[in-house]
Parts: structure tokens; C-alpha cells; sequence
């Protein structure tokens, strides 16, 4: 009976679309699906409803030796969007340099379009019980980083407050 039993784990349908998609968005447009899902949390959700990282664009290097240089985000937005964006490009780009972690974008520019958002679901107060709060705070108290721990306890308040 050990011999041939093989167990598979379920896989969120997530990896497996960003395994696929990810090189296609590399090659194409030089940013990732991570990006792209982020969006809202780098530039955050009043800018990330009228605009969208559109492409990457690395300079070229004739050679290996060529020093480094920052490629440039290119983003669509709205145009009523445009100029916030662009009062806020330095804050952009360090948000997301943090986010690839170093840095890769030295400039943007903005393109001016229509940015199709589908709408997002409308956020509902989740609400659990003390016990509830109490049990996923202790669970992530040993995580050293506030954001990282701060993240890790709303998503342990979501999976909680989803299963009722």
C-alpha cells in the first residue's frame, strides 16, 4: 500500500496564474503581477483607482560594464489623476523602489488615458470576538517588523471573520 500513493497539496489558483503570467509581463512590459496587485498599497487607493503601472523601461547597455542606470515607470492614468501623480513622483518612485526592493525606477512618466478599475468590493466591518482578536494577536506578537505584523493580523482578522 506505501508504494505509489501520492499526495497533492492544493495550490492557490494565484501562484498558478502568476507563474504563468509573470514571465509574459516581464518580457512584454518589464513589471510583475506582484506589482500590478499592489498597486493600491504603493500609491495608495485614491491614486491606485485613476491610474495603473503600465511598463518598465530599462535603458539600454551596449555592455556588461556599463554602470546601472534606473529604468523609467510609465503610468496611465486618468487625467484628472495626472497632476497629483505628478506633485507626488518622488514619493512614487521611493514607495515603489521599497517595494522591489532597490532601486530600479529613477524616473515616471504619465501617460494620460482612460484606466478601466473593475470595482472593488466594498469593504464590510469584520467583526470578531475578543477571543478571536486576542488568539491572532499572540500568534503573530513575535514577529519583529510593526508593518509585517500589522498585515499578518489583518489578514488573520479577514480568514477569521470569512469562515463565518
Amino acid at each position: 500500500m506505501a508504494g505509489n500513493t501520492r499526495r497533492h497539496n492544493p495550490v492557490p489558483v494565484s501562484d498558478l496564474v502568476s507563474g504563468i503570467i509573470d514571465p509574459v509581463l516581464a518580457r512584454r512590459a518589464g513589471i510583475t503581477s506582484s506589482l500590478l496587485q499592489a498597486w493600491d498599497e504603493v500609491v495608495g487607493d485614491r491614486l491606485a483607482s485613476q491610474s495603473r503601472p503600465e511598463q518598465i523601461r530599462w535603458s539600454r547597455r551596449a555592455d556588461d560594464d556599463d554602470p546601472f542606470e534606473p529604468a523609467t515607470l510609465v503610468i496611465a492614468c486618468e487625467a484628472i489623476a495626472a497632476l497629483h501623480l505628478q506633485h507626488e513622483t518622488t514619493e512614487i518612485i521611493a514607495r515603489v523602489n521599497a517595494f522591489l526592493g532597490y532601486s530600479a525606477i529613477g524616473r515616471i512618466r504619465i501617460v494620460q488615458k482612460p484606466v478601466s478599475q473593475s470595482p472593488k468590493p466594498s469593504k464590510k466591518a469584520k467583526t470578531l470576538s475578543p477571543e478571536q482578536a486576542a488568539s491572532i494577536a499572540r500568534k503573530v506578537a513575535d514577529v519583529e517588523d510593526s508593518g509585517l505584523r500589522e498585515a499578518l493580523e489583518r489578514l488573520g482578522r479577514n480568514v477569521v471573520s470569512s469562515r463565518k
